[in-house]
């Protein structure tokens, strides 16, 4: 069964960014703390990290953040989505309009202009064909920006939230949350490594 799966990672005052981000500072001011966990040394972070990846069929992001995973001071060989990890999913970014080019044209890319909930049934079927060629169970991985998580969790797209909360305060930024319709959430389980606390979450629509 492919579930779709909201995983980013957070500060504890709740933003996803710190201040003043872009597409030439992503992650805004102060912002790279957030991910400090995903190029850890810790057994866990590696683990959670691996596994993420693993079980990504198909990865939703917003045309912001693909501005910014796709800048010159984006992802590469080495930074990209599961780097250094298994094989790499197919793409799906929602937008008003599609690029004119990529500078990413090894990776498999879908735009979509119909909004987020088209783009998730896009990125669920790409994940269910990529589960069928591999033989076992593959999701779909809404990895940001903020904007998309929420207005995903809002339009009761999610199964399952998966939240890396970090150790730091940024004071501003992008918050994850900014309000939208309550959700029931049931807590499956808590790992805290050294860099962060990793918590999942099945969403109850």
């Amino acid at each position: 069964m492919t579930r779709i799966i909201a995983d980013i990672s957070v500060s504890l005052d709740g933003f996803v960014t710190g201040p003043d981000p872009g597409p030439d500072n992503g992650l805004g001011t102060g912002g790279e703390a957030l991910h400090t966990w995903a190029f850890s040394d810790d057994p866990e972070d590696r683990r959670v990290l691996r596994e993420g990846t693993a079980r990504s069929g198909a990865v939703v992001l917003g045309r912001r953040l693909f501005e910014v995973v796709e800048g010159p001071h984006g992802w590469d060989d080495t930074s990209g989505y599961g780097a250094g990890e298994v094989g790499k999913p197919a793409f799906v970014v929602v937008t008003s309009a599609p690029p004119e080019s990529v500078r990413l044209t090894d990776l498999d890319w879908t735009f979509v202009t119909t909004g987020l909930a088209d783009a998730v049934a896009a990125a669920r079927e790409r994940a269910q064909a990529a589960s069928t060629a591999r033989g076992r169970d593959l999701d779909v991985i809404l990895m940001g920006g903020g904007a998309t998580v929420g207005s995903a969790l809002d339009a009761g797209l999610v199964d399952v939230l998966s939240l890396h909360l970090a150790p730091v305060l940024l004071g501003a930024g992008t918050p994850l949350l900014t309000g939208g319709a309550p959700r029931t959430l049931v807590q499956r389980s808590v790992t805290s490594t050294s860099t962060v606390t990793h918590l999942t979450y099945d969403v109850l629509r």
